[in-house]
């Protein structure tokens, strides 16, 4: 790795660290000022000595964010009201795919059926890290911070399987492939990385909680083994001829359930070790990602980015929560604040350089469509909750359905004590 590489992301990273407290409450978030750093250091050609050591840890991070996201979430506590997360991903989450994948398809017929598909299932995800101060607002009522931060703790493990067959398909139309031959494939996919998560986070997990219960085990190690298990879980399915991003979103669901204790240092690991490597993947998306896809937007890109982060979210998520009596500034809000960030680069990652028809187009989409949702999702976040908040105050209605009490989950990377001023 280029040591000006190194110098420049430890210096900004030192830079941003010792004024984040105060940025909590601004328009500056890290992925801003990351995605910014890579743009700078894109043309000095630093970026490009590194990119198979990047790739690596690209994969690394995503099978950890799927991974942790799955463990925090504690369906013990969230069966009690899992009404708006449970419509968010039931109904919401199949639709917002749909949507996008009709919008692909008007705007770019040259993708195919199922590349308009891919398209569709790779942005449905989102990303609450993007815009923090709305899961991190202590203002904001519990019951809609909590939809939102379920929602991104698991949508992006859920639609996984649709991002892998339709890229299977895909390739297969370009191919003329029969179903003879990508069939298996795809069966192997979506049956062993599952399997081999659900024994390693079982057998894995309880061990792990066995020996913290026992006081064997240091707290340095108990955060590794979050590494351990999330890599075990990886490893071992794509061993099996699984997918190991799968495996590690289901070994993560079956440590929730299971080990308890482990869920703990899987929260902390996501707040350090975890937002240091999505730092990374964020440099990448500045210095390699966006020179390589900008020579592709055309005004089709931008219209389909732009219908991405209004339409196609927006109007799912209100069809997804009519009747449950929330006010419609909450629909506005819940709709707008659905950022695309990490497991919508992470996934293209994967299938890029595929045998898909129109491939760049796939790439520089999501490219674009997670640009600018980092800086406008960023921008807006503490604003519009601070106005969403005032809002609901002047209407002096504290039993309607937004109040109703929940209990609140962990988030991905906690702010200080809320946010305040």
């Amino acid at each position: 790795m280029e040591p000006e590489l190194l110098a420049s992301f430890a210096v900004v990273l030192l830079a941003f660290g010792v004024v984040s407290r105060r940025l909590e409450r601004g328009f500056l978030t890290p992925p801003m000022v990351f995605v910014s750093l890579g743009i700078a250091m894109g043309p000095l050609g630093w970026l490009g000595s590194a990119s198979g050591l990047l790739h690596g840890l690209a994969e690394l991070t995503l099978a950890l964010v799927l991974f942790t996201d799955a463990a925090r979430i504690d369906f013990a506590h969230l069966r009690h009201e899992a009404s708006l997360p449970a419509r968010l991903l039931g109904i919401g989450l199949p639709l917002t795919v749909a949507a996008g994948a009709v919008a692909a398809w008007v705007t770019a017929p040259e993708l195919g059926f199922w590349g308009a598909v891919l398209l569709g299932a790779i942005l449905a995800p989102t990303d609450a890290a993007l815009g923090q101060a709305v899961v991190s607002e202590t203002r904001v009522p519990v019951r809609v911070r909590q939809g939102l931060n379920v929602e991104s703790g698991l949508n992006d493990g859920i639609v996984l399987p649709v991002v892998l067959v339709a890229a299977s398909l895909a390739g297969a139309a370009v191919e003329g492939a029969t179903a003879d031959s990508w069939l298996p494939f795809a069966a192997a996919q979506l049956t062993l990385g599952p399997l081999a998560g659900a024994a390693v986070g079982y057998l894995g997990g309880r061990a792990v909680a066995r020996a913290v219960r026992a006081d064997r085990m240091s707290e340095p190690f108990q955060r590794l083994s979050v590494l351990g298990l999330a890599g075990l879980a990886f490893g071992l399915a794509e061993l099996l001829g699984g997918n190991g991003f799968l495996g590690a979103f289901v070994a993560g669901l079956t440590v929730g359930r299971t080990a308890r204790p482990v869920c703990t240092r899987a929260c902390e690991f996501g707040e350090a070790e975890g937002q240091l490597l999505t730092l990374v993947v964020f440099v990448v998306v500045g210095g390699i990602m966006v020179p390589g896809a900008v020579a592709h937007w055309d005004y089709r890109t931008w219209l389909y980015a732009g219908l991405s982060l209004t339409i196609v979210r927006m109007a799912p998520v209100a069809l997804s929560l009519a009747g449950m009596g929330l006010r419609p500034a909450t629909l506005a809000f819940i709709g707008w604040f659905g950022p695309r960030g990490l497991a919508s680069i992470l996934y293209v990652r994967i299938v890029a350089g595929g045998d898909l028809a129109a491939s760049h187009l796939v790439e520089s989409t999501v490219t674009l469509t997670v640009l600018l949702s980092v800086f406008l999702h960023g921008a807006t976040a503490y604003p519009l909750s601070r106005r969403y908040w005032e809002r609901l105050a002047a209407a002096r209605d504290r039993y309607g359905a937004e109040h109703r009490p929940v209990p609140e989950l962990p988030v991905r990377i906690r702010h200080a004590a809320g946010v305040r001023g």
